[in-house]
């Protein structure tokens, strides 16, 4: 059937040698590395962390990160393996069309877009809510209506309804602020990048090297609390404590960094 027609690797490499066709290659081994600490550091570390730890894992969340680990070296080791076969722009959506056929690419391009879509979506959330908090450090913020989404709203301690959400302002302005930064170039961002990356890492070697002290073993035990189920204020059902907690922690860490990786 000519929905499965593979592209053969002698035609893909020539796309990508076309001027008009190929993208020009501007970024060097370090500035991949960077791009790829940036994004996690980001989207895994800051955004999760809290949320799987308090919602899944508990103490046993660190365990989490190491199963996550282990999935994200081998789903990186096939995507290696990918690269330097076919090593050209396109990431999965090229994989699958020299490899199972245009309709499978198809299907792989637009899930691409879609996971795109949806972690550009989750990390600016997560940004507009410290930005939220480091306005308030000055008295001031953005109003609950102009900086969450139309499904969330704001409830009192009797569960009373208080505020609805209407937009989230602060998550716009910043994806159209890095969205103007792609549009002038790949270098220029990744330079930006760069910067970016030294800051968050040395945050967070400075939050490890000054929070240490402040380590309370009695926080930690049991290490990895009883299996429980509970459900929270948006009617979701987790599973807390256990094998169960332990994995659905490492899950959330994988998905964002999956996500990522493609």
């Amino acid at each position: 059937m000519s929905l499965f027609i593979k592209k053969p690797l002698t035609q893909l490499f020539a796309d990508a040698e076309d001027s008009e066709k190929g993208l020009k290659r501007t970024l060097n081994s370090w500035a991949l590395i960077s791009l790829g600490i940036g994004a996690i550091i980001g989207a895994g570390l800051f955004a999760r962390t809290a949320a799987a730890a308090a919602q899944n894992a508990g103490p046993s969340v660190t365990l989490g990160f190491i199963i996550a680990a282990v999935g994200c070296a081998f789903a990186g080791l096939c995507y290696a393996e990918f690269a330097s076969m076919i090593p050209i722009a396109g990431s999965a959506y090229t994989y699958s069309y020299a490899t199972m056929g245009e309709f499978i690419a198809w299907i792989i391009g637009w899930d691409l877009i879609l996971e795109y879509g949806v972690g550009a979506a989750t990390v600016a959330s997560y940004w507009s809510q410290y930005f939220n908090k480091f306005l308030s450090i000055f008295g001031t913020g953005v109003p609950y209506q102009l900086s969450h989404s139309p499904f969330e709203v704001l409830k009192d301690a009797n569960g009373t309804v208080v505020s609805h959400g209407i937009v989230n302002i602060s998550a716009i302005a910043i994806l159209l602020l890095l969205s103007l930064l792609l549009i002038r170039g790949t270098k220029g961002s990744a330079f930006v990048n760069n910067i970016i990356v030294i800051v968050k890492v040395s945050i967070v070697l400075i939050f490890v090297a000054v929070g240490w002290r402040y380590i309370n073993p009695a926080n930690h035990t049991p290490f990895i609390p009883e299996p429980t189920k509970y459900t929270d204020a948006q009617g979701v059902t987790h599973n807390f404590g256990g094998i169960l907690g332990l994995l659905g922690a490492a899950g959330v860490y994988f998905l964002h960094s999956l996500v990522l990786m493609l």
